[in-house]
C-alpha cells in the first residue's frame, strides 16, 4: 500500500511539473544585491582551506561582481550570495563540454526544486512591465543582518535598515548611486582602480540592461555560465547560482525574471528547503544550494501566496576558524521597491514628504 501511495505521489509530481512547464515563448537580469564586502570573507575561507590541505598556488585577485552598497563599512560577509568571486573573463568549466552540461541541466529539471521555480517563474511573468528612464534611480528598502569578519571571527550585526538608489544610466559611471544604512548616507562609487567607470551589466544591472538579456532560459543560462566571473577552485554551478541570487529582488522586467527562475531550475544541486525565513522572520518557500568547498549554504525565500521574493540568507554548514556550523553570514528582507527621479528621495509611499 505504501509503495502504491509513493508511486501515485511521484506520478502526481510528474503531472504537476508537466502542467507547470510553460509553452515556448518569444519573451523579451535587478539590482546591486548584496555582493559587497566579499573579498575579506573569501580570503578567510581560502586561508582555512590552505591550513587544512596541501599548499596551493596563490589565488588570482578577487574582483567584486557588484559595487558595494556601503563602501565605508568594515568588510563583512554581507554579500554572501558569494556570487561572481574571482577574475573576469570566465569560460565554461568542466571536461564534458556542452553535451555534459545539457545532460546535467536536463536532469536538474526533474527535481522538486524545478517544479517550485517554474511556479515562481509563471507568477513573475505576470507582473507589470515598467518604463524606466536613464536619468532615474531604482529605490530599494530592506532589512539586513551581516557578519563582520575583521576580527577573524564572525560577529553578526543587529538588524539594520538599509536603502539604496541605483543610477539607471547605461554608463560607464563613476558614481553609481547612493546608500543609507541606519541613517548613514554614503555614495556608491565604481570599484577602486576602475578609472573608466562601470557600465551597465552584471556588475551594475540596470532595468533596461536586464530587459536586453536573452529570455529563453537555455540561452540565458548559457550567457550566465559564459559571463559569470570565475575563481580558481570554485564550483562553476555554484558561482552561477550565486550570480542569479545577486540579481533577485528589486524591480525586474517580468519576462527576464521568469526566464531567470527557469534558468536557476536547470542548475544541478539546487534544492528546496523547509522552514525558510528572511531577516525579519517571514517564513516562506526556500530554494537553496550548498557550496560544499566553502561550507556555505545560500537560501532564497519566496512568499507562499504570490511567490514574490522575500529575501535571502547565507550561513555556514561546517565549522571554520571564524564560526561554527549554523553561523549566520548574511540575511535580508525586501520591503519596498520603486522608481524615483533623484537619489536620496524616497517614493511617496515610503515618506509622506517624499524626501529622505
Amino acid at each position: 500500500m505504501n509503495d502504491r501511495h509513493a508511486s501515485a505521489e511521484r506520478h502526481d509530481d510528474r503531472d504537476e511539473i508537466a502542467r507547470l512547464l510553460p509553452a515556448p515563448a518569444d519573451w523579451d537580469l535587478p539590482r546591486e544585491q548584496h555582493l559587497r564586502h566579499k573579498d575579506l570573507l573569501m580570503r578567510h575561507i581560502d586561508r582555512d582551506q590552505a591550513e587544512s590541505t596541501a599548499p596551493e598556488p596563490a589565488a588570482a585577485p578577487v574582483r567584486r561582481a557588484r559595487p558595494p552598497l556601503r563602501p565605508a563599512l568594515v568588510a563583512s560577509a554581507a554579500a554572501l550570495a558569494l556570487a561572481a568571486a574571482g577574475t573576469a573573463g570566465a569560460v565554461l568549466s568542466g571536461t564534458g563540454g556542452h553535451d555534459d552540461a545539457a545532460a546535467r541541466h536536463a536532469a536538474a529539471d526533474m527535481r522538486p526544486a524545478a517544479a517550485l521555480l517554474h511556479r515562481i517563474s509563471n507568477a513573475a511573468a505576470h507582473h507589470g512591465t515598467l518604463t524606466v528612464r536613464d536619468d532615474q534611480f531604482l529605490y530599494t528598502r530592506e532589512k539586513v543582518r551581516e557578519a563582520d569578519l575583521t576580527s577573524g571571527k564572525a560577529v553578526v550585526s543587529p538588524l539594520k535598515d538599509a536603502e539604496s538608489w541605483m543610477a539607471q544610466q547605461p554608463g560607464p559611471l563613476h558614481r553609481l548611486g547612493l546608500s543609507r544604512t541606519d541613517g548613514e548616507t554614503l555614495p556608491i562609487n565604481a570599484e577602486l582602480g576602475d578609472t573608466k567607470g562601470t557600465p551597465a551589466g552584471l556588475s551594475r544591472p540596470t532595468y533596461n540592461w536586464l530587459a536586453s538579456l536573452p529570455t529563453d532560459p537555455d540561452k540565458l543560462l548559457a550567457y550566465l555560465y559564459a559571463k559569470t566571473p570565475a575563481a580558481e577552485g570554485r564550483e562553476r554551478d555554484q558561482a552561477v547560482f550565486e550570480q542569479i541570487g545577486g540579481l533577485l529582488g528589486g524591480l525586474m522586467p517580468p519576462r527576464t525574471a521568469a526566464a531567470l527562475y527557469q534558468a536557476a531550475a536547470k542548475i544541478p544541486g539546487v534544492d528546496r528547503s523547509s522552514g525558510a525565513r528572511d531577516a525579519i522572520g517571514r517564513q516562506g518557500l526556500g530554494i537553496v544550494r550548498d557550496d560544499k568547498r566553502y561550507g556555505v549554504r545560500t537560501e532564497w525565500v519566496f512568499d507562499t501566496r504570490d511567490y514574490s521574493f522575500l529575501g535571502s540568507r547565507s550561513y555556514l554548514t561546517k565549522d571554520t576558524s571564524y564560526g561554527k556550523a549554523g553561523t549566520l553570514l548574511f540575511s535580508s528582507a525586501e520591503l519596498a521597491h520603486a522608481v524615483v527621479d533623484k537619489a536620496g528621495v524616497r517614493p511617496a509611499a515610503e515618506d509622506g514628504s517624499g524626501t529622505a
